[in-house]
């Protein structure tokens, strides 16, 4: 039953199947119907984004026949480099010159970067770092590659916009692993704009044996792994009191010797299956010099979601000892004592302090923010849940889903460790913040 279609075939319809994209394609890398300008595939690397692109531009040149005219007959091919695009876009495995039937396939011209079709049709590469080169031409048809990389990517992609004129209806792929970037958000935002998308994991079959499993255990639960392999396009607000370039900057790879560990809890208001998550944060801190030099390092991120107080109590013990922390602070303004009581419950030789806030999530996260900018504050490693919430949270509060209960933590932690010092040396007998 399996073969009777493959049966059912001539020898020439069979050996054609091969070149049938429509018919082997994933869902993600089909475009979307409907009269839209700009098509952006997004995916984790090896999610197969480039053969779409590749096919899309055939289907865009190629006629019924080797010499029959296809819809576009004139193409740009850009890529982050002249190199790149070549080698990825035209010479790659999944290139327009490995993925061409025999009869359709175009004459590659190396000193005038051009591929010509049999049909006449020809698609020139460009180099996103010179957008002056896309000023003059026209083109009925567009391939950009990881456009999220480009240096200079509004300028090229201006430029293109208005080179591509010709036509009835001039189109573009985008085909891109997602960073976030202003002209990825911008494009992703216009109506104009379609999009598909798959993590790699979309693409297995095509992909050597254990890679997926090897980029999960070593990237999985990592702001890398959400982007590079789930293709996620990760947020951060335009008023962001964080910047992800900003923590980037500040990442390390060891905790201080000689640092004091600091483990902060913002508890959940409840313990039910919808409950917030219980903050968790643990931060090293650097005590050279006077309290206003103080540096941070924030170690892990060990909150645990709708736990109930026994649950996220033992949580909060676990790290306590797993780091060998010299103090805990938690936040009592819905729990008050009980928290103490839950905490004590659980281990009663931790060093436990309460605190209580006077002023908003977003006034409290502030001067926290500010330490990053100083460069007082850096990760150990990627800590991506807890980044995406710094991302999220602005001067007029916070823009995610739900509350941000490791931002809160980490504002605790940073506050106990390097703002109450500080404020407690400049201003002697201050105790909140």
């Amino acid at each position: 039953m399996e073969t009777a279609f493959l049966d059912s075939l001539s020898d020439n319809a069979l050996g054609a199947l091969g070149w049938l994209f429509e018919f082997w394609a994933l869902p993600h890398q089909c475009p979307p119907a409907g009269d839209w300008r700009t098509w952006v595939v997004l995916g984790g690397r090896g999610a197969g984004k480039t053969r779409a692109g590749t096919e899309w531009v055939r289907a865009q040149v190629e006629g019924a026949g080797p010499e029959d005219a296809g819809v576009a007959r004139r193409v740009a091919l850009i890529g982050e480099t002249y190199d790149q695009a070549v080698a990825v876009m035209v010479k790659g495995d999944s290139g327009l010159l490995a993925c061409a039937p025999p009869d359709r396939k175009p004459r590659w011209m190396s000193s005038e970067r051009r591929l010509v079709w049999p049909n006449g049709a020809e698609a020139r590469v460009y180099s996103a770092n010179d957008p002056e080169a896309l000023r003059g031409p026209q083109f009925d048809c567009a391939w950009a590659d990881e456009l999220a990389k480009w240096p200079r990517a509004r300028e090229a992609w201006d430029m293109l916009q208005f080179g591509l004129r010709l036509g009835a209806s001039p189109r573009a792929v985008v085909t891109t692993t997602p960073r976030n970037v202003a002209i990825l958000r911008e494009l992703l935002e216009r109506e104009s704009t379609v999009r598909t998308h798959a993590p790699t994991e979309a693409n297995r079959a095509y992909l050597a044996d254990g890679f997926i499993e090897e980029m999960r255990a070593r990237y999985g639960n990592t702001r890398l792994g959400r982007q590079e392999i789930d293709g996620e396009l990760l947020a951060e607000a335009d008023d962001a009191l964080w910047r992800r370039a900003e923590i980037d900057a500040g990442r390390v790879d060891a905790i201080p010797d000689g640092a004091r560990i600091i483990v902060a809890v913002d508890p959940p208001v409840t313990g039910h299956d919808g409950s917030d998550a219980c903050g968790i944060v643990v931060v090293a801190v650097l005590t050279d010099g006077e309290p206003n030099e103080w540096r941070a390092v924030v170690v892990a991120d060990c909150s645990v979601s709708a736990a109930s107080p026994a649950t996220w109590a033992r949580a909060a013990a676990r790290a306590y000892h797993r780091y060998g922390a010299g103090r805990m602070v938690a936040e009592v303004n819905q729990g008050g004592e009980l928290v103490e009581v839950v905490m004590r419950q659980v281990d009663p030789l931790i060093n436990y302090a309460p605190v209580r806030a006077t002023r908003g999530k977003a006034a409290r996260a502030e001067p926290v923010a500010a330490l990053y900018e100083q460069g007082r504050v850096a990760h150990l490693g990627e800590l991506a849940e807890l980044e995406d919430e710094m991302c999220l949270m602005t001067r007029q509060g916070y823009e995610g889903q739900g509350s941000p209960d490791r931002v809160d933590a980490l504002v605790w932690a940073l506050t106990d460790g390097l703002l109450r010092p500080a404020a407690a040396r400049l201003h002697p007998g201050i105790r909140a913040l």
